[in-house]
């Protein structure tokens, strides 16, 4: 039970802005075989999208202090990112597994206001195929 707390807290962590690393964690307890692979995935990708949606949360609502010294993106970047996600729409939700430009993505959304329920299905998907990959990978 432990193992899956701990790939849970890593795979939330991963998809906020903190430097977690959960495909690691995941490899190794599939190594193990002392889990379930299918609980392993559901775990991964359920903390995964939770995070995410503390960054979707987030956006939601820090677009009112992009004019503040500690906001952690300048406006320049800020209005390329939400061009970029107005130009592409939604589906740009489908590469937030990627590294680097992942979260930022999902606060983008926040800050565009996508709809929750559409932004959950997209991101849950994207983490999803992101952990089954790394699954087949092992």
């Amino acid at each position: 039970m432990f193992s899956y707390l701990l790939l849970f807290i890593s795979a939330f962590g991963a998809a906020t802005l903190f430097p977690f690393q959960s495909e690691a964690l995941l490899a190794g307890l599939v190594m193990t075989g002392e889990h379930s692979n299918a609980a392993l995935l559901a775990v991964a990708t359920t903390g995964n999208a939770l995070g995410s949606c503390v960054n979707w949360w987030l956006g939601t609502r820090l677009e009112r202090f992009k004019d503040r010294k500690w906001f952690p993106v300048s406006e320049k970047n800020l209005i390329k990112a939400q061009n970029m996600y107005a130009n592409h729409g939604s589906l740009l939700l489908l590469f937030s597994w990627l590294p680097i430009i992942g979260d930022p993505i999902t606060l983008v959304s926040g800050v565009l206001k996508e709809k929750f329920w559409k932004f959950l299905i997209l991101v849950t998907v994207a983490k999803f195929v992101r952990y089954w990959l790394v699954y087949l990978m092992v």
